[in-house]
């Protein structure tokens, strides 16, 4: 296939173009930058230059291609208070692949997230798949790219095949720019790992590069209106992750009370302080996916997080 990919050069993006490559697919990456064309020319891809708002590159990409897979999002803004702003272009280019694939039984596959669709309890495949069963918490900016998703799963009546990829809240590795390493960034600046409460709160989580695969495996064969989880693990305490990095800085460990956390965690405490375990069991047995990654912890036992000359 030729497949369009957004977000192309990003971190689960850069996994993904050579298991694309491998399987004897055509890439055509979306750069919004010299840098990232440089880095996916390098991958060998082919490089169509614009951003999630140049909504007719979007539509003429694909249009010519076969397949999309669309992996970007406005992280740094919605992580600085914009996810609204984030999430309204999402959703405009979402609605513009949807118009540009309509009638052509092409896959279309959308990366969406997992944190806090049923807090407290598994979250499994079947969990928030209709707008009249998202949780009452999820407001603004979250509700609005959850709907996003829903809007990608009602593609298939339009002979799309559509399939929406909920990513774990850490798809770690080795130069991981996210969670893990935002949370061993504050334990050194502030002298301590912590974590919220009692700490028993559950991650999931999945190594980058069985992500990847995953995001394949719904590009090739995912039917129609699928929900896949990306998640090898189910959930991993974040007590557990906390000691883990206090062991490797040599720093204690300790609970941070609720009331303290968002001066702490500062933009992480939220999401610390949520309960979401998630099962891919429903996954695994529609597409065969297996990881074989290492788990987060044996991941983060491997001390690439803690060293002093990693990639900011």
């Amino acid at each position: 296939m030729r497949v369009f990919v957004t977000g192309a050069s990003g971190w689960i993006g850069s996994a993904l173009i050579p298991e694309l490559i491998g399987a004897g697919h055509q890439v055509v990456g979306l750069a919004r930058s010299g840098a990232s064309a440089a880095a996916l020319t390098k991958a060998g891809t082919e490089v169509v230059h614009g951003t999630l708002d140049d909504l007719d590159v979007l539509r003429d990409a694909a249009v010519a291609s076969d397949g999309v897979i669309h992996l970007a999002f406005k992280h740094e803004i919605a992580f600085q208070g914009g996810f609204q702003s984030a999430a309204d272009a999402d959703r405009r280019a979402v609605e513009t692949f949807g118009e540009a694939l309509a009638g052509s039984a092409r896959p279309f596959v959308l990366a969406s997230g997992l944190v806090g669709l049923t807090p407290g309890r598994v979250t499994t495949e079947e969990d928030g798949r209709t707008p009249d069963a998202l949780p009452a918490h999820l407001t603004g900016g979250p509700q609005t790219r959850m709907g996003t998703a829903h809007l990608t799963l009602a593609l298939a009546d339009r002979n799309i095949r559509s399939s929406v990829v909920r990513l774990p809240p850490t798809v770690h590795g080795e130069c991981d720019p996210g969670f893990m390493a935002a949370l061993v960034g504050i334990a050194r600046d502030k002298g301590v790992s912590g974590y919220v409460g009692d700490g028993s709160q559950r991650w999931p989580a999945a190594h980058r590069i069985d992500a990847a695969h995953l995001f394949r495996l719904a590009l090739e064969s995912a039917p129609a209106g699928s929900v896949l989880h990306a998640t090898a693990d189910q959930g991993v305490p974040i007590r557990s992750i906390a000691e883990v990095i206090g062991r490797h800085l040599n720093l204690r460990t300790r609970s941070v009370s609720p009331d303290e956390a968002a001066e702490h965690f500062t933009w992480l405490s939220g999401f610390l302080a949520i309960d979401s375990p998630a099962s891919s069991e429903l996954t695994r047995e529609l597409l065969g996916w297996q990881p074989t990654q290492p788990s987060l912890v044996e991941d983060l036992e491997k001390g690439h997080y803690f060293r002093t000359d990693r990639p900011a």
